[in-house]
Protein backbone atom coordinates (compact mmCIF):
# COMPACT_ATOMS: atom_id res chain seq x y z
CA UNK A 1 0.00 0.00 0.00
CA UNK A 2 1.11 3.71 -1.15
CA UNK A 3 1.76 5.70 2.07
CA UNK A 4 2.78 9.68 2.26
CA UNK A 5 3.74 10.28 5.73
CA UNK A 6 4.65 13.96 6.52
CA UNK A 7 6.40 15.16 9.94
CA UNK A 8 7.94 18.12 11.18
CA UNK A 9 4.94 20.45 11.51
CA UNK A 10 4.75 22.35 14.93
CA UNK A 11 3.64 25.95 16.61
CA UNK A 12 6.76 28.57 15.66
CA UNK A 13 6.95 32.34 16.26
CA UNK A 14 7.09 34.48 13.46
CA UNK A 15 10.52 34.65 11.48
CA UNK A 16 11.92 31.52 12.79
CA UNK A 17 12.12 27.97 10.71
CA UNK A 18 10.54 24.30 10.39
CA UNK A 19 11.84 22.07 8.71
CA UNK A 20 8.86 19.11 7.08
CA UNK A 21 9.52 15.77 5.86
CA UNK A 22 7.90 13.38 3.89
CA UNK A 23 8.47 9.42 4.06
CA UNK A 24 7.25 7.46 1.50
CA UNK A 25 6.66 3.75 1.58
CA UNK A 26 4.95 0.94 -0.38
CA UNK A 27 6.30 2.14 -3.32
CA UNK A 28 8.95 4.38 -4.73
CA UNK A 29 8.89 7.80 -6.25
CA UNK A 30 11.67 8.09 -7.38
CA UNK A 31 10.96 8.59 -10.64
CA UNK A 32 7.47 11.01 -10.10
CA UNK A 33 7.52 14.98 -9.30
CA UNK A 34 6.87 15.43 -5.83
CA UNK A 35 5.17 18.81 -4.44
CA UNK A 36 3.96 20.52 -1.20
CA UNK A 37 0.06 22.05 -0.62
CA UNK A 38 -1.42 23.86 1.80
CA UNK A 39 -4.51 24.73 2.95
CA UNK A 40 -5.49 27.40 5.63
CA UNK A 41 -8.66 27.53 7.50
CA UNK A 42 -12.04 28.51 5.27
CA UNK A 43 -9.42 28.21 2.37
CA UNK A 44 -9.00 26.11 -0.67
CA UNK A 45 -5.76 24.30 -0.92
CA UNK A 46 -2.94 25.86 -2.68
CA UNK A 47 0.09 24.96 -4.17
CA UNK A 48 3.09 25.64 -2.34
CA UNK A 49 6.01 23.72 -4.36
CA UNK A 50 7.06 21.28 -6.49
CA UNK A 51 9.69 19.37 -7.40
CA UNK A 52 11.11 17.10 -10.60
CA UNK A 53 11.69 13.96 -10.00
CA UNK A 54 15.68 14.01 -10.48
CA UNK A 55 14.88 17.26 -7.84
CA UNK A 56 16.49 19.29 -11.08
CA UNK A 57 14.25 21.47 -11.36
CA UNK A 58 12.01 23.13 -8.33
CA UNK A 59 9.27 25.85 -8.64
CA UNK A 60 7.60 28.01 -5.84
CA UNK A 61 4.25 29.64 -5.34
CA UNK A 62 5.05 33.89 -5.43
CA UNK A 63 4.62 33.90 -1.59
CA UNK A 64 7.18 31.48 -0.60
CA UNK A 65 10.12 32.44 -2.73
CA UNK A 66 13.49 33.30 -1.14
CA UNK A 67 12.01 31.66 1.81
CA UNK A 68 10.79 27.86 1.21
CA UNK A 69 13.30 25.24 -0.18
CA UNK A 70 11.92 22.06 -1.59
CA UNK A 71 14.29 19.11 -1.70
CA UNK A 72 14.20 15.22 -1.86
CA UNK A 73 16.45 12.17 -1.35
CA UNK A 74 15.60 9.76 -3.74
CA UNK A 75 18.05 7.21 -1.69
CA UNK A 76 15.44 7.71 0.84
CA UNK A 77 12.32 8.19 -0.82
CA UNK A 78 11.47 11.52 1.26
CA UNK A 79 10.54 14.93 0.39
CA UNK A 80 11.88 18.17 2.69
CA UNK A 81 10.31 21.55 2.48
CA UNK A 82 12.58 24.07 4.78
CA UNK A 83 10.75 26.67 5.84
CA UNK A 84 12.21 30.30 7.09
CA UNK A 85 11.30 33.24 7.50
CA UNK A 86 7.67 31.96 8.43
CA UNK A 87 5.37 34.63 8.72
CA UNK A 88 1.64 33.80 10.60
CA UNK A 89 0.22 33.54 6.96
CA UNK A 90 1.66 30.42 6.28
CA UNK A 91 -0.38 28.77 9.24
CA UNK A 92 -1.90 25.86 7.49
CA UNK A 93 -2.17 22.12 7.38
CA UNK A 94 0.79 21.01 4.46
CA UNK A 95 0.73 18.17 2.50
CA UNK A 96 3.18 16.33 0.34
CA UNK A 97 1.81 14.53 -2.84
CA UNK A 98 3.07 12.59 -5.88
CA UNK A 99 2.17 13.00 -9.30
CA UNK A 100 1.32 9.68 -11.08
CA UNK A 101 3.24 10.73 -14.50
CA UNK A 102 6.73 8.76 -14.76
CA UNK A 103 9.31 11.34 -15.25
CA UNK A 104 6.81 14.19 -15.85
CA UNK A 105 6.66 17.19 -16.07
CA UNK A 106 6.08 19.34 -12.60
CA UNK A 107 2.40 20.89 -12.50
CA UNK A 108 1.87 23.42 -10.16
CA UNK A 109 -1.50 22.19 -10.81
CA UNK A 110 -2.95 19.06 -8.16
CA UNK A 111 -4.30 17.37 -11.27
CA UNK A 112 -1.70 15.02 -11.73
CA UNK A 113 -0.69 14.24 -7.82
CA UNK A 114 -2.60 11.18 -7.10
CA UNK A 115 -0.75 10.28 -3.83
CA UNK A 116 -1.25 12.37 -0.97
CA UNK A 117 -0.18 12.51 2.70
CA UNK A 118 -2.32 13.21 5.56
CA UNK A 119 -0.97 16.25 6.38
CA UNK A 120 1.57 18.06 9.26
CA UNK A 121 -0.15 21.38 10.81
CA UNK A 122 2.21 24.54 10.51
CA UNK A 123 0.69 27.26 13.10
CA UNK A 124 3.25 30.63 12.91
CA UNK A 125 2.43 32.71 15.79
CA UNK A 126 3.59 35.01 18.39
Amino acid sequence: QVQLVESGGGLVQPGASLRLSCAASGRTFSNNAMGWFRQAPKKEREFVAAISWSGRSTYYEDSVKGRFTISRDNAKNTLYLQMDTLKPEDTAVYYCAASNRYRGTVSRDSTPYTSWGQGTQVTVSS
